[in-house]
């Protein structure tokens, strides 16, 4: 992977733009919305901490080299507490840096060629991948160069900037379906055809899954979408889900629920219509364009023994798997609650580049992935990592819990996810040493109902919440059973069987491995032995936890704390709203017509399209936020306009020209250099309507 000290020009604006808002949010002529709205979208959430924040780097599909852990693992040291965080999104995360020090941060990262741009806010979050895609011996072919194409091409794009929510883009090496495309807004799968003698490569397309609180399973588009038009296609998709989407009620805001509510023919009836306004109908993924991992040279066989014999063998069995490349193979790492010291990522940079490629892979589960080890370097390469401590056997299977930061650092947290992920990892550790579920049971604890850590498709998941008990109000966590990837772009979404005291959720665990043990036929999995008990024999199994008679001190702890428990909730930001002060508002569109000109002169013109139509949804939101008149999405907002000006509350565009009418033209005109003027000349005419209008308006009420 290459490695530049160069910043970008697109980088160092971005860099100085964040110093200078930071500058005026501190001298409080930037509105807090709006900056938050801003920051988030540049990677800066807040934490529960007063003063603090997490910076969120985006490492499309997981991927990072040597160099560049070391720089964030320096960083860590600089300016947080010393403490890489891998998230299920294959993200490395930093907490406790203050905000004064982002773009400091964000400065020493882009020279390794590192961002934070559309890391948190209402963006296309990071894009994940299978982290075997390239070494998959069950994969068509490497999904590698379309995942970079596809997080390049939407990277600052302005039809993802300022979202109703996010949006969250996958691709998987394989039918086994690593990456879990069911739960994503956009997921591909790789396919090939064989036409005329030739090999055809595509993609089965699968639209808007999610998580949190109410889980759904994404729908198939196609089997068999040919690989030129999946960037079209998700740009397509993207746009509608910008003008159509929910904007006001945020838990109501993502894809999923637009889809459910128009239905998936009608939203590709949509996507059809949009197609002429796209840039590029056709987009031919360079195979070419992807620098390919470069395989290590071989050395000699290093005449060592494993630091623990008996437990590397078992090493191998669970922690190291065959490549698709001859005489090489892959190492997965467990990283317990994904948290990796920043001495241990020095010296783990170290080992890396002794006994492995360079491309690094995070993976969904919190983990790390080595590629291209030879057999020969496996007993090195383990005693290393037992050194380090990172040689903990059984990656991906019941031992190695997800767990989200939870309460340690989040707003949302209701309970701790960490602590208890701790405290159960203790117990299969001490109690089941001897079990092999492999992958069969996944464990995986979420903070709160938001799903961070993936619970409500894990075969034996949990979420924090709490519950009262007299004048008490306890750590408790919801139990979800028979979740998980069923392969192909389907999968399972887990059950709701009971909330219990967070103390007690280690003797759930005990009760449904002893049930499984006890009543499972030979052979059979898991999720399949839940499905012939039923939910409810599960239900009636750890029912007696949840009986509280009388609580002891004990239960008004969380994991991992020794005060009380109190329930603390802040405002979360996984996806803020926009900010709804008519001023503000306005404020941004001088931003957006600048950004606007720019781009024209650039002869970028679907940007500057976009950016004029931006300019007009803003400046009609203001003219309706001044009157107090709610809208939902962008489409509301165009045609409450409308209603407004015929019902006299607002102006009306002269020739009783409809605004909806007028302002979606962007998708009956391919993009030009005539059309551009001529809409991006409305839009800045439409706008100075509606500040003659806010100005009168204002003047009246003073």
């Amino acid at each position: 992977m290459k490695e530049e000290n160069e910043i970008t020009p697109q980088a160092r604006h971005d860099i100085e733009e964040l110093a200078r808002k930071i500058g005026r949010y501190r001298s409080g002529t930037m509105d807090s919305e709006a900056f938050r709205l801003f920051r988030l979208a540049r990677g800066i959430y807040g934490q529960r901490q007063d003063g603090v924040h997490m910076v969120r780097i985006k490492l499309p599909f997981g991927r990072i080299n040597p160099g560049q852990l070391i720089r964030i693992a320096e960083l860590s040291e600089e300016y947080g507490h010393s403490n890489l965080h891998i998230t299920t999104r294959q993200d490395i995360q930093l907490h406790y840096v203050k905000l004064d020090n982002t773009s400091a941060l964000w400065r020493k990262l882009e020279e390794k060629c590192l961002t934070l741009r559309e890391a948190c806010g209402n963006t296309i979050r990071n894009l994940t991948a299978s982290p075997y895609a390239g070494i998959d011996p069950e994969e068509p072919f490497d999904v590698s160069p379309y995942a970079k194409a596809t997080f390049e091409y939407f990277l600052r794009n302005p039809i993802c900037q300022q979202l109703g929510r996010k949006f969250k883009i996958t691709f998987s090496s394989s039918d086994r379906d690593a990456a879990y495309t069911f739960m994503h807004d956009l997921g591909f799968i790789p396919k090939v055809k064989h036409v005329d003698g030739k090999v055809k490569r595509g993609f089965k397309v699968l639209l808007a899954g999610g998580l949190g609180a109410q889980p759904f399973l994404a729908k198939e588009v196609v089997d068999f979408m040919p690989e030129e038009d999946i960037i079209p296609f998700a740009e397509a998709c993207i746009r509608i889900f910008d003008r159509y989407g929910e904007r006001t009620k945020r838990h109501k805001a993502r894809l999923k629920y637009l889809l459910e509510e128009m239905g998936l023919d009608r939203f590709l009836e949509l996507v059809h219509e949009e197609w002429i306004a796209l840039g590029v109908k056709s987009f031919p993924i360079d195979h070419q364009d992807f620098l390919a991992t470069p395989i290590p040279k071989i050395t000699e066989r290093e005449e060592v023994e494993p630091a623990d014999p008996v437990m590397f063998e078992k090493w191998i069995s669970k922690n190291v798997i065959p490549q698709k490349q001859e005489n090489f193979l892959s190492v997965q790492i467990r990283v317990p609650l994904g948290d990796l010291s920043s001495k241990k990522a020095f010296k783990l940079a170290d080992t890396i580049r002794k006994y492995a490629s360079d491309d690094i892979r995070l993976t969904v589960n919190q983990g790390i992935l080595l590629k291209f080890v030879h057999p020969d370097h496996l007993p090195a390469l383990y005693n290393e990592l037992y050194n380090i401590g990172l040689s903990e056997i059984g990656f991906n299977s019941i031992y190695d819990i997800t767990a989200c930061p939870g309460t340690v650092t989040c707003n949302l947290g209701i309970a701790s996810a960490t602590g208890l992920a701790t405290e159960l990892e203790r117990v299969l550790k001490d109690e089941y040493a001897d079990i092999d579920y492999d992958q069969n049971i996944r464990i995986k604890i979420s903070g709160c109902m938001n799903g961070c850590a993936h619970h409500s498709i894990a075969e034996i998941g949990f979420h924090g919440m709490s519950m009262k008990f007299g004048a008490y109000v306890l750590p408790a966590m919801q139990v979800l059973l028979g979740g998980g990837p069923k392969g192909d772009g389907l999968g399972r979404v887990a059950e709701k069987i009971i909330r219990l005291p967070a103390k007690r959720i280690p003797d759930a665990l005990r009760y449904i491995l002893k049930e499984y043990e006890e009543k499972c036929n030979e052979g059979e999995l898991f999720n399949d032995f839940f499905d012939r008990l039923g939910k409810n024999s599960f239900y009636e199994l750890l029912k007696s936890l949840g009986e509280i008679k009388e609580i002891s001190q004990e239960d008004l702890l969380d994991w991992g704390t020794a005060a009380p428990y109190k329930k603390e909730i802040g405002i979360g930001e996984c996806a803020v709203p926009m900010a709804d002060l008519v001023s503000s508002v306005l404020d941004e569109i001088k931003e957006t017509i600048n950004l606007a000109f720019i781009a024209s002169k650039d002869e970028q013109w679907v940007e500057a399209i976009y950016f004029a139509y931006s300019i007009f949804i803003n400046s009609a939101k203001a003219a309706l936020l001044s009157k107090g008149i709610p809208t939902s999405s962008q489409h509301s907002i165009l045609s409450k306009f409308d209603e407004a000006g015929n019902a006299g509350t607002l102006f009306k565009l002269e020739n009783d020209v409809s605004l909806c009418d007028h302002v979606l033209r962007i998708n009956r005109n391919e993009p030009s250099s005539k059309f551009t003027d001529l809409y991006l000349t409305d839009a800045i005419t439409f706008y100075k309507m509606v500040r003659e209008f806010r100005d009168a308006e204002l003047t009246e009420i003073n």
